[in-house]
């Protein structure tokens, strides 16, 4: 996908990572129960995204990859700088951004730095969005990026880890949304994420960023 789509429209998606003032608490909005408080420092003088006082620990989440095997979140990005996101194929606006933006910034990076990276998306609506489904969506942006599904309870209790809030939509049938965080977690290859970042952040700006994450990786 070459072009940019649109940006997210207004009402589309509810953002369910809320920013307080100093100190700050992370909390999964609707009708879940709350995530444990995450407290955040706020913007980062030097990134586009927030940086947090207590990282991050990546999930070691094993589901079903695009090949239709088992893969590990860990496992299958180790030694790499892991870009997670939680969403789904069907989604009108924020996701398919998202990973534009994504793959805009990689393509703006060397190939050496590029094979330093991995982006993962978790999907959060795994009725429809088979192995196959996801495959063929990726392609459109990056046909590197790793895709997965599986076990719906398991994808939503990985993302509260991260305090990023999934709703398990009323009804599966026919046409449905599905309510979801818009947050691109980092994971260094230490398994930890020291920053997330919210809907929103541009191509350029991620490009910029990104070889400063591999800096103080290799730092």
């Amino acid at each position: 996908m070459n072009a940019r789509p649109a940006a997210p429209a207004a009402g589309r998606y509810r953002l369910l990572l809320l920013f307080l003032l100093l100190p700050a608490l992370l909390t999964a909005c609707g009708g879940g129960d709350p995530t444990p408080p995450v407290k955040v420092l706020g913007p980062t003088p030097d990134l586009h995204g927030t940086r947090l006082t207590t990282p991050f620990r990546e999930p070691d989440l094993t589901l079903t990859g695009t090949s239709g095997r088992p893969v590990n979140l860990i496992k299958a990005t180790r030694g790499r700088l892991t870009l997670v996101y939680f969403g789904y194929t069907h989604c009108p606006d924020v996701c398919p951004t998202t990973m534009a933006d994504l793959a805009g910034a990689l393509r703006l990076l060397t190939p050496a730095q590029r094979d330093k990276i991995a982006v993962v998306f978790v999907t959060s609506d795994p009725w429809r969005d088979t192995p196959k489904v996801i495959k063929s969506w990726l392609a459109s942006f990056n046909p590197d990026f790793i895709g997965l599904t599986g076990d719906y309870a398991k994808i939503q209790a990985a993302a509260k880890s991260l305090g990023i809030a999934l709703e398990k939509p009323s009804s599966t049938s026919g046409e449905y949304q599905v309510t979801h965080g818009a947050e691109v977690v980092p994971f260094g290859t230490d398994n930890l994420a020291h920053v997330i970042y919210t809907a929103g952040v541009s191509s350029q700006d991620y490009a910029k960023d990104l070889p400063k994450l591999l800096r103080q990786e290799a730092g």
